[in-house]
């Protein structure tokens, strides 16, 4: 344990944005700028102190920051800051800081502004304590409260029936996955006090370091579902990673990610780069010796991840509204860092630091897209890319800044050099991973599944960047650069976006693999499943020449297309991008998954059939209990008639039927 006064500090990470929120919200209105001035200057104390926390780390391998408090006795609260925690707490606090910058002046016009960072403190607040949390049950409290703040910021402006709309598809579609991920707690909860017989005097079965112990006796626990043994690891694996699914826009629960820019720009930055999206990920990453041990689990990870980076692909290409590209980008690039949690039943514990090193490069060049976009929809007026065309000449900065983050989110960089942006160096490490996953199993569906989304990600972001940047405008706007405080955090982001991929590629992955080899998880990886590692450090380098080239092949290749289609405009796409055409309709209309869940499903299923069946039952019920009722009143309608009144008429019953008794009586014993 690093024990400096750091420790004593590392509360306040999370703590100070969420007394930000509590300020700005009873306050802001009384404050310039909303009262901007307060989150800002909470959330870059809360960087101030990660940063640190992770320089020490860096120095003092194998260390932690722990701290644990009694709760109700079997449960505790607790901050775990560790190399995995540390990284994502740098860059949650780092980029949510340089939004939060950028949106005094995108959000000057708006008058509610002290709700908007009041909301927002409090969005990076939970996110803070989501990653630090020490034990299972902490983390889904903050994972809870995470959508609670994306429910109110996407809806921010509840007065636009899209917008609350949009907020309410995306707060329900998460529940779905947080009813997963909430179940697979308590079975999690039972198998534990089963096989330890009770909580355990002095420990605390939810926190990480308790249920990692007890991986062993979790996976020989089995269960005979459908005719088949699976192991309860599994099942509580893939109900998490169920939770992952809603969080991070997963196939199928990613229909909320593009209903989200319904909110602000700057909110979009924050939910696809920085928080939200990010907690799906960092749930599986800090479960990951589960999951590592249940392999079953792992393959649909890697698949489920694969498939969703194609499919958003396949999405992005035909969107016209410049932010809807964006969040199917942010869906295919989660789909990327899933699979390459997936990919290590081939790779082991490595695969933590390749999904993580992409899911820190992309926060940069994400942000930074998303930021840009904000700066041209502020500048110009709209967001549909073909009313727009020409903006680079009114914009260089933005312009600039935006072409820099579609290169490395289309992974620009030469292979076996250290020359190329940040996307570069992790998503290449990714296909590559997918290549020697490939070769471990002889499945290369997830590699051609990645291959083939890298293609379509460098179409459709220089698609964007040539309807957006370059030719001449298609709609009579009045563009202007955006003032420096809004394009002083670009500058910053292009920096990152440009060269942290190639100047921590190895230390990052060094320092990741501390993860779960240090004195608070004290595990023996080894015994996990039997299942060895394999250094995809070591392995990179060994694949064939056209292995290593064809991801920056296939990003040229994409990039060509667009120069020819939406720069040269050499191609004619009427034809083409018309909704007469079918695959065109299709892609444009996103496999009419609205309809799909909407009419069908909601309105179709659940409004139709289940309520039409729940309707008849309670018909039914009723009809029942009405029957009884009529039955029973009726008996005493009749019954009543003879309560006359009169004493002779109730003694002559009596005699009558003291008479029968005697009777009844005397032919029995005749008879015995």
């Amino acid at each position: 344990m690093v024990k400096t006064a750091l420790e004593e500090f590392a509360f306040l990470i999370p703590l100070l944005p969420a007394l930000a929120f509590v300020i700005t919200f009873f306050f802001g209105r009384k404050m310039s700028s909303g009262g901007a001035i307060v989150p800002i200057l909470a959330i870059a104390a809360s960087f101030v102190i990660s940063f640190i926390i992770t320089l020490r780390l860096l120095t003092n391998p194998g260390e932690v920051v722990s701290q644990s408090y009694s709760w109700f006795a079997v449960l505790n609260i607790g901050v775990l800051i560790d190399p995995l925690a540390a990284v994502m707490l740098s860059m949650v606090s780092f980029v949510s800081l340089l939004i939060h910058i950028y949106a005094v002046s995108y959000m000057s016009h708006d008058s509610g502004k002290p709700r908007y960072f009041a909301e927002t403190a409090l969005f990076t607040a939970a996110m803070l304590s989501l990653i630090l949390s020490d034990n299972i049950l902490q983390l889904f409290v903050s994972w809870e409260l995470v959508g609670l703040c994306s429910y109110l910021l996407i809806g921010f402006w509840f007065e636009k029936p899209s917008a609350a709309a949009a907020a309410k598809k995306a707060f329900l579609t998460t529940r779905v996955g947080d009813v997963l991920f909430l179940t697979g707690i308590i079975v999690l909860t039972s198998d534990l006090l089963k096989i330890a017989g009770g909580f355990p005097a002095g420990t605390y079965l939810l926190r990480f370091d308790e249920i990692f112990s007890y991986i062993p006796q979790l996976s020989a626990l089995q269960a005979n579902i459908f005719g088949f043994e699976i192991s309860h690891l599994t099942i509580i694996t893939l109900l998490f990673f169920g939770g992952a699914i809603g969080k991070s826009g997963q196939f199928p629960l990613h229909v909320w990610l593009p209903d989200a820019m319904e909110g602000p720009t700057t909110v979009s930055a924050l939910i696809h780069a920085a928080t939200m999206v990010t907690a799906g990920v960092y749930l599986v990453a800090r479960t990951f010796p589960m999951f590592i041990a249940a392999p079953h689990s792992l393959m649909v990870v890697a698949y489920v991840g694969g498939f969703t980076a194609l499919f958003a692909g396949t999405m992005g290409i035909v969107m016209n509204d410049i932010k809807r590209v964006l969040a199917f980008s942010t869906i295919s690039q989660l789909g990327y860092m899933m699979l390459g949690l997936g990919l290590g039943s081939a790779i082991g514990l490595d695969a933590v630091g390749i999904s993580l090193f992409h899911l820190i490069n992309h926060a940069f060049f994400k942000a930074l897209l998303f930021l840009c976009a904000g700066s041209v929809i502020h500048a110009v007026g709209t967001q549909d890319m073909r009313e727009l065309g020409g903006v680079g000449k009114v914009m260089p900065i933005t312009a600039a800044t935006m072409t820099i983050a579609a290169l490395a989110l289309a992974g620009f960089g030469i292979p076996g050099t250290s020359i190329g942006t940040s996307g570069f160096f992790s998503k290449d490490a990714i296909i590559e991973a997918a290549y020697l996953f490939g070769e471990h199993s002889n499945n290369w569906i997830p590699y051609i599944f990645s291959i083939a989304a890298a293609f379509l990600t460098s179409i459709y972001i220089f698609r964007l960047i040539f309807m957006t940047f370059t030719g001449k405008p298609r709609s009579n706007y009045h563009g202007h650069e955006s003032p420096a405080i809004m394009t002083i955090p670009l500058s910053i982001l292009a920096l990152f976006a440009l060269v942290f991929g190639g100047l921590t590629q190895t230390g990052f992955m060094d320092f990741l693999k501390e993860t779960f080899a240090n004195s608070f998880v004290n595990l023996d990886i080894g015994s996990l499943a039997g299942i060895g590692r394999n250094e995809l450090v070591e392995a990179t380098g060994h694949e064939p020449l056209f292995i290593l080239w064809l991801p920056l092949i296939t990003a040229l290749a994409g990039l060509a297309i667009a120069f020819v289609i939406y720069y040269l405009r050499i191609v004619k796409l009427g034809p083409l991008a018309s909704m007469k055409n079918p695959i065109y309709r299709l892609l444009y209309k996103r496999y009419y998954q609205h309809e799909i869940y909407t009419e069908f499903f909601s309105l179709g299923i659940v409004y139709g059939v289940i309520a039409f069946l729940t309707q008849v039952v309670d018909v039914l019920i009723d009809s029942i209990v009405e029957a009884i009722a009529i039955i029973t009143v009726g008996a005493g309608e009749e019954l009543r008639r003879i309560q006359t009144g009169v004493v002779q008429t109730y003694a002559t019953a009596v005699i009558a039927g003291v008479s029968l008794l005697i009777i009844l009586v005397k032919l029995i014993m005749e008879v015995l």
